[in-house]
């Protein structure tokens, strides 16, 4: 895996633990991290826009990815979820080999409502 690719996937990563934790971030980090993950505007553009440094905007999105890596590490929410994901996919193929459609339902329904 290539430097770039590593970055694409912790870019990824982060946005996925944001939707774990967002809740526990005030409004102005909320808004930073969504400028800079989810419409890919640099420091240097979030910071002209709320009128603060590119140093502080980057302190903040450093502060946030330390904060999810920390949350993750204690909570384990998104590490949970994946092995749900994993563990329906198994009994998924199960009962599509049994034509269990009864099972197929419900796991659709697990994996819906992750």
């Amino acid at each position: 895996m290539n430097k770039n690719q590593k970055i694409l996937d912790q870019h990824d990563i982060y946005i996925d633990l944001f939707g774990y934790y967002e809740l526990l971030f005030t409004e102005k980090q909320i808004e930073y991290f969504k400028e800079y993950y989810y419409y890919d505007l640099s420091l240097s553009e979030i910071a002209e826009n709320h009128q603060i440094s590119r140093a502080a905007v980057h302190d903040v999105i450093r502060k946030m990815q330390d904060s999810l890596d920390d949350y993750e590490k204690k909570l384990g929410l998104y590490k949970k979820n994946c092995e749900l994901l994993e563990m329906c996919d198994y009994f998924e193929e199960i009962a599509n080999k049994e034509n269990n459609e009864l099972a197929i339902k419900l796991i659709q329904k697990i994996k819906e409502n992750e």
